[in-house]
């Protein structure tokens, strides 16, 4: 029962990284999205939704390559240095907050996102055969 804080924490930044690498690869299904619908439509991307997906790209890659790598590298100080432990602490659960933060933040994003995917305001680019009609 000793070893649980460790390794439940530990368990936790391992499924964090699988999480990593699928919010990665979606994020790139979105990219190809993006430029597929530019593509067919022919209109160039608003530029808030535009925004809105490289924002969430960044804060993914900051979240990932920036943060975890921080977090793991705490966690592991904090309980090899049992004199500095205190402190250690207070800095995990401080980096940990901002990435729990950013998480949230970037949830609320992607939910945004979908729901503009799902209801797109712009009409396509083709007429309908009735107006040439007479």
């Amino acid at each position: 029962m000793n070893n649980y804080p460790y390794f439940s924490t530990a368990i936790a930044q391992l499924i964090g990284v699988r999480y990593f690498h699928i919010y990665f690869a979606c994020s790139i299904v979105a990219w190809l999205h993006l430029l597929a619908e530019w593509l067919y439509s022919g209109k160039y991307p608003q530029k808030p939704w535009l925004g809105l997906l490289l924002g969430l790209f960044l804060a993914g890659l900051v979240n990932g390559f920036g943060l975890q790598p921080r977090l793991k590298a705490l966690h592991k100080f904090q309980y090899t240095h049992p004199q500095q432990r205190e402190e250690a602490s207070r800095s995990f659960q401080y980096w940990q907050g901002i990435s729990r933060g950013i998480n949230l933040l970037m949830l609320a994003g992607v939910g945004l996102y979908l729901w503009r995917v799902g209801n797109p305001p712009d009409p396509t680019r083709f007429v309908s055969a009735g107006k040439f009609r007479g």
